[in-house]
């Protein structure tokens, strides 16, 4: 059994009352009275406390040992403002073995600020793959490890997607703390379409590769998110309103929940126009959020599908694919996709 909140192996452990109930049931923070079972405590969770004592006790004595496996608990932090990190992420922080974090500085400053001294291990993009063995060896032997980014959600645009699936492929439990994350929040204030989105994260950064992922979205009809970074927001904008129309509904917010934030809704158009002007500033971080194309818009694939249909059973390949493309304005790309799910419905 792992007892996450203990603060000392042995010695005296004191609780004080003050009769909170969680949804979950009746917790301790350290220690149950004998017989009785916390279901966060052996799945190795934070609890709070609802028991009233003052316990000395001896853990080994007691012939308690540790889970045969830990946790993996994937921590949201904040995005800009501290006030944002959660009383559970924080107690979460507080209690693991590990904290496996994107930069060891950025999280070790965030932990400073909270008075939380953690042994910590590096894990980001170019090093995940070689640390996941080490980490799943760690969670094995019924060690905690918390996984953090420098701000927001893991794993949304940041590492950690090894390590999770690793986690889950060993039987080892994963758990989140949810908290901010900047895709979200922009969302909910957006005044776009919130009941079907998809984030894709940041665009290609050289912009002919950028042109050709935004055409492939021309007929989505959700509401799509993205991230990018201050040096290229500009160029996006300008690309944006060349691939879906100078009216499409968009918002864009920068340095969210930050003291120099800025929510802006408006057509495309306008917002590119404020970016070249200054009103919206090209510092700090950005989310761009885009509406989803109208029925009608979408309506120009299910054309473009009879069309191709047609002309596939009279021409080669590849002169209808350009022939479908050039009429209705979709990528070469796209139509020829089309075209292959054509012909395996055909056949």
């Amino acid at each position: 059994l792992t007892l996450i909140a203990a603060k000392a192996i042995t010695g005296t452990h004191t609780t004080t009352n003050d009769h909170r109930e969680e949804a979950y049931g009746q917790q301790t923070h350290g220690l149950m009275w004998p017989g009785h079972r916390c279901a966060c405590l052996w799945k190795g969770l934070p609890c709070r406390m609802s028991v009233v004592s003052s316990i000395h006790v001896n853990f080994s004595q007691a012939g308690i040992n540790k889970m045969s496996k830990g946790t993996l608990f994937v921590v949201a932090t904040p995005i800009g403002n501290l006030n944002d990190l959660s009383p559970r992420a924080r107690e979460t922080l507080e209690q693991v073995d590990l904290v496996a974090a994107e930069d060891t500085r950025v999280t070790g400053r965030l932990l400073s600020s909270f008075g939380i001294s953690a042994r910590m291990t590096a894990l980001y993009d170019h090093n995940e793959e070689k640390k996941v063995g080490e980490l799943i060896k760690a969670l094995d032997s019924g060690n905690s490890v918390a996984l953090v980014s420098d701000a927001g959600t893991p794993l949304i645009s940041d590492p950690g997607f090894r390590l999770v699936r690793a986690a889950h492929d060993a039987g080892i439990s994963v758990s989140p703390v949810p908290g901010p994350s900047s895709a979200v929040a922009a969302l909910s204030v957006s005044g776009l379409a919130s009941d079907r989105f998809v984030f894709e994260g940041f665009l290609p950064p050289r912009r002919a590769a950028r042109k050709r992922f935004l055409a492939e979205l021309k007929s989505e009809r959700r509401t799509l998110l993205f991230f990018e970074s201050v040096h290229r927001v500009g160029e996006t904008l300008v690309d944006l309103v060349e691939a879906f129309g100078p009216g499409r509904q968009a918002f864009i917010g920068r340095e969210l929940s930050k003291l120099h934030e800025q929510c802006v809704a408006g057509p495309l158009v306008e917002l590119a126009g404020l970016i070249t002007d200054g009103d919206i500033q090209q510092k700090g971080e950005f989310v761009v959020g885009v509406a989803g194309a109208t029925p009608e818009a979408s309506g120009d694939m299910e054309m473009s599908d009879e069309l191709l249909r047609e002309l596939a059973a009279v021409l080669p390949g590849k002169q209808a694919v350009d022939i479908v493309a050039r009429v209705t304005g979709n990528s070469r790309n796209r139509v020829y996709r089309q075209m292959l799910v054509l012909k395996n419905e055909k056949s």
